[in-house]
């Protein structure tokens, strides 16, 4: 993750070219890894830094501030965040870097809303204070007829029963932005208000370069997730979604990807891991359907997507999507299940 330009550089530009978010501040972070994230808030002048790591990297993370003579200023602390005490009632900032595939996946959210709901100021901040997830379609035959059509005749054998557990599989990989057949629409914001809001009206969406200009403002009404007040349950939502085709192709796959805003900066900032930016370690998240779907320009595929945390697994997702088109050349209605784990 660290090699990720995208992910690390968008992290340190936030904090050196913020540093009134967090000179002479106390800083929390969480699930600090080797410590980047901590060091760069150091260097910015915080007041201290304690980064709460649960992994066997919290010793390394202990080594690397020493190396770097900050070990007055961060403290790094190995165990779960739920279990441990910090030495102060408060803190001025907290940061992470959450973010799983799919945006939600392995559930790290929940850990930032409980260190939120414990220790953070009333008037503190969380970077980054914004997420939103984002929907495309994509024509993918030669990728799909491998990966899922394979099944059919394997060296001569009907092995077409492993199909079902296949298809139920999202895969996390890159998507040639080519493939992309229709619009992308926004499916879920979640921001990190102070106070509580039923309706956002300007959402930012990124595609993300770095040396140009990123933001294209798009107004729109849409009912946002209050992550200053939400409980852990509230990260379950069904939304529905209409993706418009651009050209006359074939749908295999439904794409899912996350864009992160920072809007507490001087300027907003951010970075998107959509496929028409610059690749992240995040990849996208492909749901391959059933049916191919031929569409053609203009046409409308509608439906709605349901995500759960998995009861038996909290770190799983469950996915539920329904989709229909009517079209000229296609129609069809159906309801998939997907499991990502």
């Amino acid at each position: 993750m660290l090699k990720d330009v995208v992910r690390t550089r968008s992290y340190q530009n936030v904090i050196t070219q913020n540093n009134f978010l967090f000179k002479d501040k106390i800083v929390l972070d969480v699930g600090a890894g080797t410590g980047i994230l901590s060091l760069f808030c150091a260097k910015a002048g915080a007041k201290h830094v304690y980064a709460i790591e649960c992994s066997q990297m919290a010793d390394m993370a202990k080594e690397i501030v020493k190396t770097n003579g900050f070990s007055e200023v961060i403290t790094v602390i190995k165990g779960k965040v739920e279990e441990i005490d910090l030495p102060v009632p408060k803190v001025d900032v907290i940061i992470s870097e959450w973010m799983g595939y799919f945006l939600l996946f392995e559930n790290m959210l929940d850990t930032v809303l409980f260190a939120r709901d414990k220790w953070l100021a009333d008037d503190g901040v969380v970077l980054p204070d914004k997420a939103s997830l984002h929907l495309t379609a994509i024509e993918d035959a030669e990728y799909k007829e491998d990966k899922i059509e394979f099944w059919n005749n394997v060296y001569g054998f009907d092995m077409s029963c492993i199909k079902k557990q296949a298809m139920m599989e999202p895969l996390v990989d890159t998507v040639d932005q080519n493939q992309i057949v229709t619009n992308c629409q926004l499916l879920k914001v979640m921001a990190y208000f102070s106070t509580k809001l039923s309706f956002v009206f300007v959402l930012y969406l990124f595609n993300w370069q770095i040396g140009l200009n990123p933001f294209v403002y798009l107004i729109c009404v849409f009912q946002t997730m209050d992550i200053s007040k939400m409980s852990s349950g509230d990260a379950s939502f069904t939304v529905p979604f209409k993706l418009v085709a651009e050209r006359n192709d074939f749908i295999h796959a439904l794409v899912a990807y996350f864009n992160v805003s920072f809007t507490k900066c001087h300027k907003l900032m951010g970075f998107s891991t959509g496929p028409r930016s610059k690749s992240t370690h995040w990849k996208q998240t492909v749901l391959y359907l059933e049916d191919v779907v031929t569409i053609c320009e203009g046409e409308t595929l509608s439906g709605s997507m349901t995500v759960a945390n998995n009861k038996k697994n909290p770190r799983d997702i469950d996915i539920t999507l329904k989709y229909a088109i009517n079209g000229n050349r296609c129609k069809v209605s159906r309801t998939q299940h997907y499991k990502m784990r």
